[in-house]
């Protein structure tokens, strides 16, 4: 699994763009893909647990979103991640 954190600033490009990227992510969601996604609680970012098999997945998944280079977003971590309990 991978880890992918956002930290979002107040462009109001952001928030244009988040239905669609949530879409995307229901979509990611159903396929099995992504196991959860949300924003802080703060909103000063977010949180996407991805279930693809290596980081050339993930970054094919993270290219055709075009919500990952939008103006306000920033991915500030992408880490792989092993857990034990689920």
């Amino acid at each position: 699994m991978w880890i992918v954190e956002l930290s979002f600033s107040g462009a109001p490009e952001r928030v244009a763009a988040r239905p669609a990227h949530r879409e995307r992510l229901t979509e990611l969601h159903r396929a099995g893909e992504v196991r959860m996604a949300g924003p802080w609680a703060d909103d000063a970012g977010a949180l996407i647990v991805f279930d693809v098999p290596d980081k050339a997945t993930l970054d094919t998944l993270l290219a055709a979103d075009p919500y990952f280079t939008t103006s306000g977003v920033e991915v500030t971590a992408k880490r792989e991640w092993r857990p034990f309990l689920s």
